[in-house]
C-alpha cells in the first residue's frame, strides 16, 4: 500500500519550524500534502487563501509537496484524499499530550489513519505561529522566524 501523507495545520503564519517539518517529511515520503485548515473558530491573521498561497510559495522547491486548503473535519479530508498517514510536529510535552488525545480520536473515527510525530530541528523548537503573530503585532522583528515571502506579508498586515 502506498502511503498518502498529510501534514495538517492552520499555518497562521507558516514558520521556519513548519517548513523544517515539511522538508523532512518530503525527504521521507514520496508525496506529502500540506493541508491548511480553514479553522473558522480561530481568529486568524491571514485568510485561508492567503495561507495556502504563502505555503505554495514556500514549498515550490519541493517537487513532491502539494498544498491544499480544507474546511471541516480533518478525518473527512483524509478519507476524501484516501490518506493513511498524518505527520504532526511536536515541540513540547504539552504538544504531545494534545496530539495524543487527537490521535486517539482519529483512531476511533478512522482506524486506518496512523500518526507519525516529528520533532523540529533544535533551532526551531521554540517557534510557534502564535509567538510569531504576537511578536509581529507588537512591532518585533520576526524575519528570522518565517520564510521571506511570509515575512513580507506579515509586514503588510501589521
Amino acid at each position: 500500500m502506498k502511503n498518502h501523507v498529510l501534514y495538517p495545520g492552520t499555518f497562521d503564519p507558516l514558520t521556519n519550524g513548519h517548513l523544517d517539518i515539511i522538508t523532512r517529511a518530503a525527504n521521507l515520503f514520496e508525496q506529502v500534502t500540506v493541508c491548511v485548515a480553514a479553522s473558522p473558530s480561530k481568529n486568524t491573521m491571514f485568510t485561508l487563501e492567503e495561507r495556502v498561497a504563502m505555503l505554495q510559495e514556500s514549498v515550490v522547491h519541493l517537487n513532491n509537496v502539494k498544498v491544499e486548503g480544507f474546511s471541516g473535519l480533518l478525518i473527512e479530508f483524509a478519507k476524501q484524499k484516501q490518506a493513511n498517514l498524518l505527520i504532526r510536529g511536536l515541540r513540547t510535552t504539552m504538544d504531545f499530550e494534545y496530539e495524543f488525545g487527537l490521535t486517539s480520536m482519529y483512531r476511533k473515527l478512522m482506524p486506518t489513519l496512523e500518526s507519525i510525530f516529528l520533532t523540529p530541528s533544535e533551532e526551531f523548537a521554540f517557534l510557534s505561529s502564535t509567538i510569531v503573530r504576537e511578536v509581529a503585532i507588537h512591532g518585533g522583528d520576526v524575519e528570522g522566524f518565517v520564510p521571506s515571502s511570509v515575512f513580507k506579508r506579515i509586514k503588510e498586515k501589521v
